[in-house]
């Protein structure tokens, strides 16, 4: 548990094909399934203070209480995703923390060190940012913390998600996201 945000809710993984990925944690892990969306509309998208677009791919899926992330960059645009792909570390790029007191959560961490390198938004309610290394360093390169709005639409599909993996009996494996609008 951590001390500033509670628990860890999301472990990320870069790979370089999103949908043998899946494949692999859902036949190979038994995780699943996975909640596929090609194109992360993410918007108010910013890596050090400058506006990028874009195009990300993700696949969400729990095991147990903790969610899966994969996600696969699909253009170049400057992020920590490119900043780690071009270090040449693979495999989990980031924790996350979840939140529903964005403003009051992002304060605490700035006070205690964080800062901000990017950030931007999935759906109403659905801010997020990811933090440079703490000053004293950082044990794990590449690995880094991002916080996550969870109070609008983007909660209610992390507990569609959580729930659907209740019990999941294989079939099925790869789902499309539903529409945030509708959620």
């Amino acid at each position: 548990m951590s001390r500033f945000f509670g628990e860890i809710r999301q472990v990320a993984y870069l790979v370089p094909d999103i949908e043998a990925a899946m494949h692999h944690w859902a036949s190979v892990l038994g995780v699943g399934p996975w909640y596929y969306n090609p194109r992360v509309p993410i918007r108010n998208y910013t890596y050090r203070g400058e506006r990028y677009e874009p195009h990300n791919s993700v696949a969400l899926a729990n095991a147990g209480g903790l969610q899966i992330e994969l996600l696969q960059t699909r253009n170049d645009v400057p992020s920590m995703y490119r900043d780690f792909l071009r270090a040449g570390l693979q495999g989990v790029q980031h924790v996350a923390y979840w939140t529903e007191d964005f403003d009051a959560d992002l304060r605490r961490a700035e006070e205690a060190g964080f800062k901000v390198c990017m950030g931007g938004e999935v759906g109403e309610r659905g801010r997020f940012v990811y933090f440079e290394e703490k000053p004293a360093g950082n044990a794990f390169p590449g690995t880094v913390v991002e916080l996550s709005e969870v109070a609008g639409p983007k909660g209610k599909l992390f507990r569609l998600i959580r729930e659907a993996s209740q019990g999941w009996d294989g079939r099925d494996p790869v789902r499309p996201f539903p529409d945030l609008d509708t959620l």
